[in-house]
């Protein structure tokens, strides 16, 4: 393993079937597109020996721990997006997590708030991030720029393994990340 290598982590957000599959109760009109570039930037990752954290949403039935804003999605009697222990909250297929890879669970935007995803990742050297996954406005970019003011240098953002609901909403958010010097790229790492 090369040594910049073994202090990166690959970020995989919220690659569930809620936000994946057609039917998904939050689907994002991009993320089937992407399935196959996050599968092979996972594949890369394990091969170059990046710790693996798969991010995802997880809340309670009665939606007690989710955003006042989408409360109205939890009710009594019908599932919730991405409900614990329910399909929807599931990776979707072809993503697996693996022996010696971690799953952090979040139950807002970013991976940073309210986790202790930061004393994590330092605790096992890791200071630089690569991120893949939905969706670029909210849990990406939230998560990116939390990465940023945690001091990870780089953070890159893999953006043909990313995605928005609409290509012009992708677009400006990686014109933002220029503004902060996140590095973003394409072809699922070949190049990092």
């Amino acid at each position: 393993m090369a040594e910049k290598w073994k202090h990166t982590a690959l970020l995989v957000i919220d690659m569930q079937n809620d936000f994946i599959l057609d039917d998904g109760l939050m689907r994002v009109n991009g993320g089937k597109a992407i399935v196959p570039n996050v599968i092979k930037a996972v594949e890369i990752a394990r091969q170059r020996g990046f710790l693996i954290v798969w991010v995802v949403r997880e809340h309670d039935y009665l939606g007690r721990d989710v955003e006042l804003f989408r409360r109205h999605l939890y009710t009594p009697g019908k599932e919730g997006p991405t409900t614990k222990g329910c399909l929807g909250a599931q990776l979707v297929d072809g993503l697996v997590i693996k022996e010696g890879d971690y799953k952090l669970v979040k139950t807002r935007f970013s991976a940073f708030f309210a986790t202790h995803l930061h004393s994590f990742l330092q605790s096992n050297g890791v200071n630089n991030l690569v991120v893949v996954g939905v969706q670029t406005p909210n849990c990406i970019r939230q998560t990116v720029f939390d990465a940023v003011a945690h001091n990870y240098q780089p953070v890159t953002v893999i953006v043909d393994a990313t995605a928005a609901a609409t290509a012009d909403i992708h677009d400006v958010v990686k014109r933002l990340y220029k503004t902060i010097y996140v590095e973003i790229m394409l072809g699922q790492m070949g190049e990092l």
